[in-house]
């Protein structure tokens, strides 16, 4: 089996982004000039996964369930009148922020490990799924500047429920016995004499804020001997549709509210002690044991009920 993180670069910025990407924290940002922007996006707690000039976040995709593009157009000497300029360089922002997000998306991060041919677009699931989305994309915001000349425009796609675009990929996966051949890991499921634990447990949180991960469609959990503790792909097709393969949080008070809306109220906390590639995890020896002698009795991973904390 190939090892291959399923990632594309993005479409080059233009001469005059209106946005920028953090150094520090990674993040996509307005530039000042777009207030009305900023504050559109600071209201709904909304943060950008991508656009234009290159940046991306994918850990906003996952943990806000949306993927937010934005893209960028500058007025057009031919036209004349400030409303043709503004009017056209708006639908140009929306044709930029379209392309931007066919990028993105056919470079999807689907699994950290997995057997591909001719790259991505063999898979008619994802060639299609991005047709469609691209498409049926909505523009959820635009905003134009006179002192510019340049309008943004921003649009969203969600991530699960009916529409989603992962709910595409989880729905192929589960009617396409090839395809899940291709996506499941060859490792055996990891196996042990289960230790008694003083508590009883309803749900999974990973502190993989030490390692290099990132969420995907796919995040599994390995044990130190290669052995599969969570394949997502074994959790059932309705599970991974209205909810994912798992919560997305950057600390484990909000995984554990996170999870809470899942109904679990005592969740086991491990840390990963490495990971396989950039989104499959790790736990060491013991903490294998004890997942897998919790899920026992709480039966909480075939529910998907399990939280990645991330740096």
């Amino acid at each position: 089996m190939k090892r291959l993180i399923l990632m594309t670069m993005l479409l080059a910025g233009l001469a005059r982004p209106a946005f920028a990407e953090d150094e520090n924290q990674n993040l996509v940002q307005v530039d000042d000039t777009f207030t009305k922007t900023k504050t559109w996006l600071s209201g709904r707690n909304l943060t950008l996964t991508g656009g234009t000039a290159g940046a991306r976040d994918d850990n906003a995709a996952f943990s806000q369930e949306a993927i937010l593009f934005y893209g960028e157009a500058i007025g057009n000497p031919n036209h004349k009148t400030p409303a043709q300029r503004e009017l056209m360089a708006k639908r140009a922002a929306v044709v930029t922020a379209q392309r931007a997000l066919a990028e993105y998306l056919q470079g999807f991060a689907i699994v950290g490990d997995t057997l591909v041919k001719d790259g991505m677009a063999e898979y008619d699931v994802i060639r299609s799924a991005v047709s469609s989305f691209v498409k049926g994309s909505q523009v959820v915001f635009q905003e134009y500047s006179q002192e510019k000349d340049t309008a943004i425009a921003i649009i969203k796609i969600g991530m699960h429920g009916a529409k989603g675009f992962a709910t595409a990929f989880y729905e192929k996966l589960n009617k396409d016995p090839k395809l899940k051949k291709e996506f499941a890991t060859d490792k055996p499921t990891f196996k042990a004499d289960p230790v008694k634990l003083d508590e009883a447990y309803d749900g999974l949180i990973i502190d993989a804020t030490e390692q290099d991960f990132r969420p995907a469609l796919i995040n599994r959990i390995f044990a130190a001997n290669g052995e599969v503790i969570y394949d997502p792909a074994k959790v059932s097709q309705k599970v991974l549709v209205d909810q994912g393969c798992g919560e997305y949080t950057n600390s484990i008070e909000k995984a554990k509210a996170a999870l809470a809306s899942r109904n679990v109220k005592n969740p086991l906390i491990v840390k990963a002690s490495g990971s396989a590639n950039s989104s499959d995890l790790q736990l060491s020896d013991d903490d294998a044991v004890t997942v897998y002698s919790a899920n026992r009795k709480g039966d909480f991973l075939a529910a998907a009920k399990v939280a990645f904390v991330l740096k």
